[in-house]
């Protein structure tokens, strides 16, 4: 079969895509104080069915809910919105530095006393690997999203179809992405390949990359901002990094 002829087009086929090898790395992370964390595509799916049951049956998530994520660029941060967008809502990248603010139907958060006056449904995300709970004070109604994950099942269990043209992406003073043109960008040239992903970048680019890179097939190693930015200026710790994971672009 060739490339052209099983191209995903929705984030549901992504995933169908990266189970064909459910074994094979797909998302490596890397984060501070040398955490890493790996996720075959068995398992990217399995935290992506996870989340998708949670954000439907929570919070009757589709087409028109609008996902606020606002996490800096981390691997809970791309299965937010790939759990957004595999039911059809719009995810709307905020900065995790500025003001807590948008309009959204549900804002996925790793400050969440900071949202606690929004009307949004809010999701309190603990960033590190192995948090077990939210390590903090969680505003009135909030839900835990570490304890509160694990609690749904593996498999959807039914999730409304995305609207090709509805939009998936959105951020402050850029152009809306719609679902149909989610996965447009991926290169035949590039399939099959492990690829550096640096996450000192706006959320909306590292997020394109990584579908980019799936899309063909590929496989990616994501860098924290701070990962990232410590190895830009230590070559030769980076070096070590690109041949331990087999990077071939």
């Amino acid at each position: 079969m060739n490339f052209a002829s099983r191209a995903p087009r929705t984030v549901t086929d992504l995933m169908n895509l990266l189970v064909r090898e459910p074994g094979r790395p797909r998302l490596t992370w890397y984060g501070p104080q040398g955490e890493r964390v790996e996720l075959s595509g068995a398992v990217l799916q399995n935290w992506v069915s996870k989340t998708v049951n949670l954000l439907v049956e929570e919070f009757d998530a589709g087409p028109g809910t609008r996902v606020i994520l606002d996490l800096p660029v981390h691997w809970r941060g791309v299965l937010w919105s790939l759990g957004s967008w595999a039911c059809g809502a719009t995810v709307v990248v905020a900065d995790p530095q500025g003001p807590a603010e948008g309009s959204g139907d549900v804002v996925v958060s790793a400050r969440p006393g900071s949202w606690a006056g929004s009307r949004a449904e809010l999701v309190a995300v603990a960033l590190p690997a192995l948090a077990r709970r939210f390590d903090g004070d969680l505003p009135p109604g909030a839900i835990d999203a570490a304890a509160a994950v694990m609690t749904y099942g593996d498999v959807v269990a039914w999730a409304p179809e995305p609207d090709l043209g509805a939009a998936a992406l959105e951020a402050p003073g850029g152009e809306p992405v719609v679902h149909g043109e989610l996965l447009t960008r991926a290169s035949a040239g590039a399939q099959g390949a492990r690829v550096l992903v640096e996450g000192d970048r706006p959320a909306t680019v590292v997020l394109r990359e990584l579908l980019d890179v799936w899309a063909a097939d590929g496989s990616a190693v994501l860098l924290g901002a701070e990962t990232a930015a410590e190895l830009r200026a230590d070559a030769g710790r980076r070096e070590r990094l690109l041949e331990s994971e087999r990077v071939t672009r």
